[in-house]
């Protein structure tokens, strides 16, 4: 039930992504305040993220979930219906305040129902309800663009969230309190984190990987348009089906993998982290600068699968050196990271797309996210090396 509300959180931030063409005719963007849609989204979004973790970590997690569906459904109603530039990326930071809100205690939820031994392949699960979003609400943005207009794609997504919520509160309403109330104990805030260095160079790593994550996701569809000459609707599909389809099959892999391996050593899914960042790192540079669509479809799935393997571990690792009194907080600070280097990345790759390049500035971006891939590994092995001391 988690995993089709995740979907439709993501269906409905990504569909934008592919109507851009049309955002320039219609309402008269450019390309530098194309780059604010995503950038303002992701950037009130992460901010809220660590104080809705607290609320989390206080209040009943079931409740934020549903009332999160309602007020996102609203704010995708309301960007349908404005008729201005300020007017639409006004109802984009509403999305991105009302979108905050499902994340931490839906992780939470499932962090609390799965033990270790679980945990990586569940939050796994749930996690690749957004790459389906992704493909979902790019093929869906481009083909009503194409079709009957952009805005009815935020209407009809607007009714279908708001036709699920109550579906869903029946099912949460249901499980045990233990799991839908907040822990026992004063939950940690983000600065009680900042003395745990694992948990800070997870914060960066997840830092990094999203700089290339979301220049993908916000201008793959506009640079096969410009590049390769596709339509909206088939730049919006190939764009994101071989980077998502890679980025699913590496999720669950990296998830079972990592549940698996931790049996046995203890930092084996900050391990498969490590790896997975400096995998990545490369093949996103090289499927921006891909010159035919066959180059490109391979290295996008590549990065996909190799990214995946990071994002099925990342949250799973971080509850591992965090207690349960601040999953909450812990997951929002980690989103809330990833949100504003991916909306600066977005935001920079607008501004700099006819001079720099998007490939140009991915350069960039992978060459940082190999660093800090480094850095995690150096300070997972000196904490686990240190615990394992007799």
């Amino acid at each position: 039930m988690l995993w089709v509300a995740y979907f439709i959180n993501y269906v409905d931030r990504q569909v934008v992504f592919s109507i851009f063409p049309a955002l320039r005719t219609d309402l008269g963007f450019d390309s530098e305040r194309l780059g604010l849609i995503g950038a303002i989204f992701i950037w009130v979004y992460s901010l809220c993220n660590p104080f809705v973790g607290r609320l989390a970590d206080v209040f009943p997690k079931t409740k934020l979930i549903a009332v999160s569906i309602v007020l996102w459904s609203l704010a995708t109603l309301a960007t349908g219906l404005t008729g201005s530039v300020n007017g639409f990326l006004a109802w984009r930071a509403a999305m991105g305040v009302t979108e905050a809100l499902y994340v931490p205690p839906a992780l939470g939820v499932i962090g609390t129902l799965h033990s270790g031994a679980t945990r990586s392949r569940a939050l796994a699960l749930h996690g690749s309800a957004q790459f389906a979003g992704i493909v979902a609400g790019s093929a869906f943005g481009g083909y009503m663009a194409d079709g009957i207009g952009w805005r009815w794609a935020f209407y009809c997504l607007a009714v279908v969230g708001l036709c699920y919520a109550p579906v869903l509160w029946l099912v949460l309403r249901r499980l045990p309190e233990q799991v839908a109330a907040p822990a026992k104990g004063n939950p940690a805030s983000p600065w009680e984190l900042a003395s745990n260095g694992c948990y800070l160079a997870l914060v960066l790593a997840f830092f990094s990987l999203c700089i290339m994550l979301w220049m993908i996701y916000a201008w793959l569809p506009t640079h096969l348009y410009e590049k390769m000459g596709l339509s909206m609707s088939d730049a919006g599909v190939t764009a994101t089906f071989w980077v998502q389809s890679g980025s699913l099959v590496g999720i669950l892999l990296g998830g079972t993998l990592g549940d698996k391996a931790s049996r046995r050593w203890p930092s084996a899914r900050f391990a498969i982290i490590c790896i997975g960042l400096a995998s990545c790192a490369p093949l996103a540079y090289l499927a921006l600068a891909a010159t035919s669509l066959a180059v490109f479809k391979t290295m996008a799935f590549a990065f996909g699968l190799t990214a995946g393997w990071m994002m099925g571990n990342t949250f799973a690792a971080s509850y591992d050196v965090t207690p349960r009194s601040c999953y909450g907080v812990g997951a929002g600070t980690l989103n809330m990271a990833g949100g504003i280097s991916g909306g600066a990345a977005i935001f920079a790759a607008g501004r700099l797309k006819d001079t720099l390049g998007i490939h140009g500035l991915m350069f960039w971006g992978a060459a940082f996210a190999i660093v800090c891939s480094a850095i995690l590994a150096v300070t997972v092995w000196r904490r686990f090396e240190r615990d394992a001391r007799p």
